[in-house]
């Protein structure tokens, strides 16, 4: 059976997971800040599933695979993703940055489209760090299975990845400080960059203190302004989400007890629709390899 949000939130296994995982999405940003753009804020994640999963074959919309952006744009303003300004901005600067690239299509008059190896080799990064988490956890074969065959594995998985994540609520909408972060531009490295500094990933405290902060390293390590930076903070401290043992910004940061759960829980939901999708595609073998260990 696949796990589910509610026995991931309930593993401490889980909770130490997330905190690898946060350090890994923020690797993935130092080693390209192209990249790892896409992840800084939810908007550009889903469009960049959303354009993958077309690619390879959208799952349950009765169209053939492919990637154009007449198809991209309507998908995104139907799904309430992006405007058909910010999706098609989006398209541009992907192929600017060589993220997609022309290819020939079935019909001559559209300009078909397809990620490029970089692309592909980032995104499948993303779905092997997620699937070594599972296995962590069970010590299933998932991410072994991937790397072994990483485009066919791609093409099969990630369209029923992006298909259950865009119809997820739990995902998108976690809670109030989450969605803060996560649509701001840049909010979600930011975020994952102060789960990352928790010593652990507690489960009932009201406040959890992470020790001094300096600012001046979250802009220049996320290319953020100051402006933007401190007026995303000042919005999170008011809603008591955040802030300082003393006044002024002075004294050590802390993060509140309601947003480390609004984290988790969404973290809980991803990782329960990733593995929801790796069931259905590698089935049973995933399992008999776990039962293989065990009776070993």
């Amino acid at each position: 059976m696949a796990f589910t949000a509610e026995n991931l939130a309930a593993d401490d296994r889980f909770l130490a997971a997330i905190l690898h995982c946060a350090d890994q999405l923020l690797a993935i940003y130092h080693e390209s800040p192209r990249i790892g753009s896409i992840f800084a804020a939810q908007q550009r994640w889903l469009m960049a599933h959303a354009g993958f999963a077309l690619h390879y074959g959208f799952p349950d919309d009765g169209q053939s695979p492919g990637l154009y952006s007449g198809r991209f744009i309507d998908f995104a303003v139907k799904n309430d993703i992006a405007s058909r300004n910010t999706a098609a901005a989006f398209m541009q600067e992907m192929l600017a940055y060589r993220f997609l690239r022309l290819v020939p299509g079935p019909d001559r008059r559209t300009r078909y489209l397809e990620p490029t190896e970089i692309a592909e080799q980032n995104f499948t990064r993303w779905l092997v760090t997620h699937m070594m988490m599972l296995d962590s956890l069970d010590g299933g074969g998932r991410a072994d299975r991937i790397v072994a065959d990483p485009s066919a594995m791609m093409a099969a998985i990630q369209p029923r990845i992006a298909a259950a994540i865009i119809g997820s609520e739990a995902v998108r909408s976690p809670g109030p400080t989450f969605n803060l972060f996560n649509w701001a531009n840049s909010g979600g490295l930011v975020m994952d960059y102060l789960i990352s500094r928790l010593p652990e990933f507690p489960k009932t405290e009201e406040r959890v203190v992470l020790g001094s902060l300096s600012l001046r390293e979250i802009r220049e390590q996320f290319m953020i302004s100051n402006t933007h930076l401190k007026r995303l903070l000042t919005q999170a401290a008011t809603m008591e989400s955040i802030g300082w043992t003393k006044p002024a910004r002075k004294g050590d940061f802390w993060l509140s007890g309601r947003f480390i759960l609004e984290y988790r829980s969404y973290q809980a939901a991803k990782f329960a629709i990733v593995d929801a999708a790796a069931e259905t595609v590698l089935g049973p073998a995933v399992r008999d390899e776990l039962q293989a260990r065990r009776v070993v």
